[in-house]
């Protein structure tokens, strides 16, 4: 039974999850997306004995990039480049809906098998981990939509940012800040990326890339 704050804010990240498989909007995946990063962001807050000043601007600087920075760069994209709301899949979304259980049943089966070492007490940080790593992975393989895609990377992002918030407490945040910059610059490119794709081939449907010639 979930007795702690963190187990229960995770196990709406594992709902975020579900509903990530069967969104076929672009907006509802950024939202998505957002949310999860400010959940994630916030979790050293519940882990951390003693946080230090440092440590929390580095915190409260990273939920800003993750929960608005990032999300509302992706929705600028769509908005300036007049991008299609709507997700292209490969993978049928009531289908997807199953994979979505079956990846949420099988991180939990996993991170019990793995025995990672996260922070102890917090039943559901492996799990959901585990979940958003193969959530993005999924959207990366079964979304012909460019920026579903860009989602998806993001949502591995904060899979391996969750991992890590349970390993090292003291020395994470530069680490975790550096990657994130990192990430906020990618998904800047490829914003330029996708109009210049757009504007070539005024869609953003990745099938389309197999026309271009050498």
């Amino acid at each position: 039974m979930m007795s702690n704050p963190v187990d229960i804010i995770l196990s709406f990240v594992l709902v975020s999850v579900l509903l990530s498989f069967g969104s076929d909007r672009v907006l509802m995946l950024i939202k998505l997306v957002g949310f999860q990063g400010v959940v994630i962001s916030i979790i050293p807050f519940f882990i951390g004995d003693h946080m230090s000043t440092g440590g929390t601007i580095f915190t409260l600087t990273t939920l800003v990039i993750r929960g608005i920075i990032i999300p509302l760069s992706i929705f600028v994209a769509i908005r300036k480049g007049a991008i299609r709301r709507v997700v292209e899949p490969i993978v049928g979304y009531h289908a997807s809906i199953l994979c979505g259980l079956a990846v949420i049943i099988g991180a939990t089966y996993l991170s019990g098998r793995l025995a990672i070492g996260s922070a102890s007490g917090f039943k559901l940080m492996e799990p959901t981990a585990i979940a958003l790593l193969a959530t993005g992975m999924f959207l990366l393989m079964t979304r012909r939509n460019a920026i579903a895609m860009v989602i998806g990377y993001i949502m591995m992002e904060n899979g391996i940012n969750l991992v890590g918030s349970g390993l090292s407490v003291s020395t994470r945040h530069i680490v975790e800040f550096g990657i994130l910059l990192d990430v906020l610059a990618g998904v800047m490119i490829m914003a330029v990326i996708l109009r210049n794709i757009k504007q070539t081939f005024d869609d953003v449907d990745t099938a389309l890339l197999r026309t271009l010639k050498d």
